[in-house]
């Protein structure tokens, strides 16, 4: 079946969070793509809402049988029924989890660049963020070992939040690193939370590895967080997965789930899910082509058009990692600048505590928008390149 990732769906006046800016803004900024849903999903939906009853709802087993189907096929990871639990967001199971594992003052570890949200769910949860920096050769991020090992001693230190793939740089961590940070938080009794809700969108014939299948101590000492969400466009239907194979450390997520009232889902949530995992396969590969092509045209047009500006080599995500070293020393007054000289709407790196000059740019949307995006990026450049002043304003 072919699918259309061409046609261009508004969106303006849905109430959406993206596209709630101004008439002549491109927002390419959330990670919300701009694409419809797979069509077995929309039915699914549909099928239900035409019931016109929508009470308290249960987790079918269905549910757990799709996940694991899932997982077994496109992840080679067999997981347990009762490794799972329900839970409406990816955050929301990450602060829930920081809560319960955790106590007020304890240091949580991170590693920028990352998702700034892991910055909330820590300092609004009163903990502290203790920060295990990424190292960056002006190509590629690896981990720094030594300083994570040396800050995992710390006794204050309880928890780590890994971030697998790796969001925004786009990093597929290999085997022998996850096993490395897997070795060094069992040796220091520091419980390991994993993001893994872009595991889904690796480009064509790349695979990720799920933390807990690195080895038994990053199983037995682990939680893992994902969803079908981000990967099928639908997080404003809530429906996550917790997946916590030692049984001490999944009863207390479950009670910190039912305590934190996120582990009920609504009408909509499991039968999404549910059509996304059994029926969603082709949808999904074939996204992935057109993602990862929008990603190689992009990377393209920098190189050509504006060599001032780097888009990192990123194997996972629709996102693209943009070194603006070459064009500005401020990503804030760059993204800023842009948005307000041509209407594009880019994610300032500061934001994820990045070192340098970068910006997020999210590319999951048909060629029509990523063309006018870039283009508007070129002119924005070329125009600051011509009158630098102009990038500088009231913060």
């Amino acid at each position: 079946m072919k699918y259309d990732f061409d046609t261009l769906v508004e969106r303006r006046g849905t109430y959406s969070l993206k596209w709630d800016v101004g008439e002549n803004e491109l927002p390419m900024w959330v990670a919300d793509m701009d694409f419809k849903t797979a069509p077995e999903i929309i039915a699914a939906v549909e099928q239900r809402a035409k019931h016109g009853v929508f009470g308290y709802s249960v987790l079918p087993e269905e549910w757990r049988q799709a996940v694991i189907g899932w997982w077994e096929t496109r992840h080679h990871f067999l997981l347990r029924r009762e490794w799972l639990l329900f839970c409406s967001g990816v955050i929301p199971a990450i602060s829930s989890a920081v809560r319960k594992f955790t106590a007020p003052g304890d240091h949580v570890l991170v590693q920028p660049p990352v998702y700034n949200v892991f910055f909330n769910c820590i300092a609004n949860n009163g903990r502290e963020i203790l920060e295990n920096r990424l190292i960056y050769d002006g190509e590629n991020y690896q981990m720094d070992f030594e300083d994570l090992e040396r800050k995992l001693a710390e006794p204050r230190t309880t928890m780590m939040i890994l971030c697998n793939p790796h969001n925004p740089v786009g990093k597929l961590w290999d085997k022998q690193t996850l096993e490395k940070v897997g070795e060094l938080c069992w040796k220091h009794h520091v419980l390991v939370i994993s993001d893994e809700i872009h595991c889904d969108m690796t480009a064509p014939g790349q695979e990720y590895i799920p933390f807990a299948s690195a080895g038994e101590k990053c199983r037995d000492n682990s939680i893992t967080c994902a969803a079908p969400t981000k990967t099928f466009n639908f997080a404003g239907l809530q429906s996550a997965v917790v997946i916590v194979p030692e049984k001490v450390l999944r009863e207390k997520m479950e009670c910190a789930l039912d305590a934190d009232e996120i582990g009920s889902p609504n009408v909509f949530a499991p039968l999404a899910a549910i059509a996304a995992y059994t029926e969603g396969a082709p949808w999904l590969d074939a996204l992935r082509e057109y993602v990862f092509e929008n990603k190689r045209l992009a990377r393209q047009f920098l190189e050509r058009e504006i060599p001032q500006i780097k888009a990192l080599v990123s194997p996972a995500s629709y996102l693209l990692w943009l070194d603006c070293a070459g064009a500005s020393s401020n990503s804030t007054q760059l993204q800023s600048y842009l948005r307000r000289e041509t209407g594009l709407y880019l994610t300032d790196g500061k934001q994820y505590r990045a070192d340098g000059s970068f910006l997020r740019m999210n590319i999951a949307c048909p060629r029509e928008i990523l063309s006018d995006g870039l283009e508007r990026l070129r002119r924005g450049i070329v125009k600051l390149q011509a009158n630098p002043q102009k990038q500088e304003y009231e913060l």
